[in-house]
């Protein structure tokens, strides 16, 4: 993947031993006092540093990989319960409203019947429904009849699938800003613009990217998102709306391909040189 081969090059290219580790392939043995990360046959134990790029579907027994690198006070670039934070979408709004940071008008229930209410809520139709784990504008749909929003919440609702219903914010007119945040400072924003006939700006949707500069609200509020879920790495993701920037998303793991590419940034760089301020030694860096 491109974000892993631009990691271990940056790290490489600054001296530092680098494995890429299938964290699903670790072996997690736990004692009083000696917790221990095996791999293929080998401990881990002696790391420096290590970058967890977890996908949603492990994100269980990733983050205790994690907590396991943790326990022997290994750094890591993202906490086990950061990432445990950022994957539970309603979870994470919850925390950046309480930070005092906006987001979109959103609606969590127990599966409720009284869909007409769930609607209302968010201000009626149009609106947005969302899978609470979807990733990559996976499970996000844009409902704009209010027969068809019913529709759709009971069919999830008949599912068991866990759903947030949000307001849709109009005037973003298909576009949302990725800001990339290494230990509090911004080191890359990018627009992202929705294909024709598409809501979803994500760009493994088809969307498309171009370089942006940051209004001075804007990159206050990234930064403050990403200290706010704990992230020493962080790609927030933010609508731009008639009342600021409203954040929607929160990501532990952010793709480095399209906001080095949109930017020219050196992303990777940036991440490695955050573990070498970090870190307890500067000699092996491992990628999770």
């Amino acid at each position: 993947m491109y974000s892993t081969r631009r990691l271990e090059e940056a790290a490489q290219k600054r001296g530092h031993q680098v494995e890429v580790v299938d964290h699903l392939k670790c072996n997690l043995i736990t004692e009083k006092q000696n917790p221990s990360i095996h791999y293929l046959g080998r401990s881990l134990d002696e790391t420096d540093a290590i970058i967890p790029r977890i996908g949603a579907s492990v994100t269980f027994y990733g983050s205790a990989v994690i907590r396991q690198f943790e326990m022997r006070h290994i750094f890591t670039a993202v906490q086990s319960q950061a990432l445990m934070r950022s994957r539970d979408k309603f979870r994470c709004l919850q925390i950046l409203a309480r930070a005092g940071l906006d987001v979109p008008k959103s609606v969590f229930t127990n599966y409720s019947r009284d869909v007409n209410e769930v609607i209302q809520a968010v201000g009626g139709v149009p609106l947005v429904v969302k899978l609470l784990e979807g990733t990559q504008g996976l499970g996000v749909v844009l409902v704009e009849n209010r027969k068809a929003a019913a529709s759709v919440i009971e069919a999830f609702n008949g599912l068991k699938a866990r759903i947030i219903v949000q307001e849709f914010i109009a005037e973003a007119h298909g576009t949302d800003l990725r800001v990339l945040v290494v230990e509090g400072k911004v080191v890359g924003a990018m627009k992202r613009k929705a294909p024709e006939g598409e809501f979803r700006s994500n760009l493994h949707r088809g969307g498309t990217a171009s370089l942006v500069t940051l209004s001075p609200e804007e990159e206050h509020t990234a930064v403050q998102a990403a200290e706010a879920m704990g992230l020493g790495v962080a790609g927030v993701d933010m609508l731009q709306s008639n009342r600021g920037p409203l954040i929607i998303e929160v990501n532990s793991s952010p793709g480095l391909e399209g906001i080095e590419m949109a930017t020219g940034a050196d992303i990777a760089v940036k991440i490695i040189q955050y573990l070498e301020r970090n870190a307890r030694g500067n000699s092996r860096a491992v990628e999770q």
